[in-house]
C-alpha cells in the first residue's frame, strides 16, 4: 500500500488528507537509522578519530606525518577479522586497533595508530558522531511532524467541537486547536532535542582519567574541530553521563506528546464518539472474529512502543552514576538503550507523521457530539448572563444547576427548559438567550490563539 493512499470516506462529512502533504512524509526506511549503530558505522567511526587524532599529532609533531598518512590511506577493517580477534582477547578496541594495523601493513606507521589515547577517548567520541548522525534524522522526523500538524490545524481551524474535560462534555473548542496545541508542544520538543543534541556533541581525548597525562588540551582541540564536535571542559576516561542522561530523557518526552497524540485519538475513535479515525485501507481486517471492526491499531501501536523509550530514559539515569574515574555499569547498557531509543523515536515520529496526515475527520459527528446535551455545555456562559444582569452569582449558580441536574437526569433539552424559568426569561430577552446558547460566541479567540502560536 502506498503512504499516501487516499481512502474514499464513508460519510459525506468524512475529511481524509490533504493532498496537498502528499510528498511531505517519505515511506520510513528503518535501514537508515539502523545503519547507523551497525558495527560497521561504529568502526568506521572508531576510524574516523583514529585519523584525525593521528593527523593532528601530526600537525603538532608529535607523530610522523608519513605515519598519520598511512593511517589514513591504508587504515581499514573488516567486521569480521574485529570479532575474530575479539574473541581471542576480549577487548574490542584491542581488536580493532590490531585489524587496522594489519591493513596498513607497515609497524613504522602502523605503531602510531592510537598513540597517546585510551579506549574510551575513541569509543566516547566516536559514540559522540554516532548519536550527531542519529540525531540529525530524529530532527528531521520532528520538523515534518510539526509541518503536518500545521498544515491540518489549518484545515480545522474553525471546526467547531466539543471540548471535554475528565472525560465529560465542558465547552466549544474547535479541531484545529487540538492540533495546534500539538504542534506548539511539538515546537518545544524541537527546542529541548536541540539542546540535548548539542550537549552530547563533544567529544574528550584527555586519556585514562582525564588529566591529558600523554597528550595537551591544545591536541584534543584539535582533533575534535577536525570532527565537527566540541571538547568537554572536564572529563574522567568516560564523557559524563549526565548529557546521555538528558538526551534519552529528552527523547522520553518527545515520546511521551507523541503517545498524548495517539491517546486522544484513540478516543476520538470509540465507536460512542467517532469525531476521528485512523486510516483503514480497503483490505484491512480490524478482527479475526467481528467484520465490522476498524480498530485504533497504528495509534495503539505508537502508544505500546513509547513505554519502551520512557522505559529506556531510567535506564539512562542510573549510567550517571559510576565508580570514581570510571567503570563500564553504564557501557552494556547503553549499547541497548542508544540504538533502541533513536530507532523508536524515528519509527514513532514517521508513524505519528502519517497517521495524522491520513486521519479521517468527521465535522459532521462532531457538531452532532458538540449538540447532544441539548445546550448543557453553555451553562457557564449562562450563569455569567446572568451575575452581568444583576443578579448574585451564588443564586446564579444554584438557578442553573438546579435546571442543569434536571435536564441531565430527566433527559430533558436544556435550552428549551431555561426558556421556561421566569427567574431566567424576566432577566434575559429571547435574543440574550439565543446568544448564551451560541458556540460562536466562545470560539471568537480562536484566530487570535492561531496568531499566538503561528504569528501573524
Amino acid at each position: 500500500m502506498k503512504t499516501h493512499e487516499v481512502l474514499a470516506a464513508r460519510d459525506e462529512d468524512a475529511v481524509p488528507l490533504a493532498p496537498r502533504l502528499e510528498p511531505m512524509i517519505p515511506r520510513y526506511t528503518r535501514p537508515e537509522m539502523g545503519r547507523i549503530w551497525s558495527d560497521q558505522n561504529k568502526y568506521r567511526c572508531w576510524l574516523r578519530v583514529e585519523v584525525a587524532a593521528s593527523q593532528a599529532l601530526a600537525a603538532a609533531g608529535l607523530v610522523p606525518q608519513s605515519a598519520a598518512d598511512a593511517i589514513r590511506d591504508r587504515g581499514n577493517f573488516t567486521v569480521e577479522r574485529i570479532h575474530e580477534i575479539e574473541a581471542e582477547v576480549r577487548h574490542d578496541v584491542i581488536a580493532f586497533t590490531t585489524t587496522v594495523a594489519e591493513h596498513i601493513g607497515s609497524t613504522e606507521d602502523s605503531r602510531w595508530l592510537h598513540f597517546g589515547l585510551t579506549s574510551t577517548d575513541v569509543v566516547d567520541t566516536a559514540q559522540a558522531l554516532q548519536i550527531k548522525e542519529a540525531s540529525g534524522i530524529i530532527r528531521g522526523g520532528m520538523v515534518r511532524l510539526a509541518e503536518v500538524l500545521k498544515a491540518r490545524a489549518l484545515e480545522f481551524k474553525h471546526t467547531p467541537s466539543i471540548g471535554r474535560t475528565h472525560g465529560i462534555h465542558a465547552e466549544p473548542t474547535t479541531f484545529g486547536l487540538k492540533l495546534l496545541l500539538w504542534y506548539s508542544e511539538m515546537q518545544r520538543n524541537i527546542a529541548r532535542f536541540d539542546a540535548a543534541a548539542e550537549d552530547l556533541r563533544v567529544g574528550k581525548l584527555s586519556g585514562a582519567v582525564g588529566t591529558f597525562g600523554h597528550l595537551q588540551p591544545e591536541h584534543e582541540e584539535a582533533i575534535c574541530d577536525a570532527l565537527g564536535l566540541r571538547p568537554v571542559d572536564v572529563a574522567t576516561q568516560v564523557i559524563q553521563r549526565d548529557r546521555h542522561a538528558a538526551y534519552v530523557a529528552t527523547l522520553a518526552v518527545l515520546a511521551s506528546t507523541l503517545d498524548k497524540i495517539a491517546t486522544e485519538i484513540r478516543h476520538l475513535q470509540r465507536t460512542e464518539v467517532r469525531e476521528a479515525e485512523e486510516f483503514f485501507s480497503e483490505k484491512q481486517k480490524g478482527s479475526s472474529a467481528m467484520p465490522h471492526k476498524r480498530n485504533p491499531i497504528t495509534s495503539e501501536q505508537i502508544s505500546g512502543l513509547t513505554r519502551v523509550v520512557r522505559a529506556n530514559a531510567q535506564v539512562a539515569f542510573e549510567n550517571v552514576a559510576l565508580w570514581h574515574e570510571r567503570d563500564i555499569s553504564h557501557s552494556s547498557a547503553e549499547r541497548i538503550i542508544l540504538p533502541d531509543s533513536t530507532i523508536l523515536a524515528d519509527y514513532l515520529l514517521q508513524k505519528t507523521a502519517t497517521l495524522i496526515d491520513k486521519l479521517l475527520v468527521y465535522p459532521a459527528r462532531m457538531l452532532k457530539n458538540l449538540e447532544s446535551t441539548g445546550g448543557l455545555i453553555f451553562s457557564g456562559q449562562l450563569l455569567l448572563d446572568l451575575a452581568e444582569s444583576g443578579m448574585s452569582r451564588e443564586d446564579a449558580y444554584r438557578l442553573v444547576q438546579s435546571h442543569a441536574m434536571r435536564a441531565w437526569k430527566e433527559d430533558l433539552v436544556f435550552r428549551e427548559e431555561i426558556a421556561k424559568v421566569p427567574e431566567i426569561t424576566e432577566r434575559l430577552s429571547p435574543e440574550k438567550l439565543a446568544h448564551a446558547f451560541d458556540f460562536h460566541r466562545q470560539l471568537a479567540n480562536v484566530d487570535a490563539i492561531f496568531a499566538r502560536v503561528l504569528g501573524a
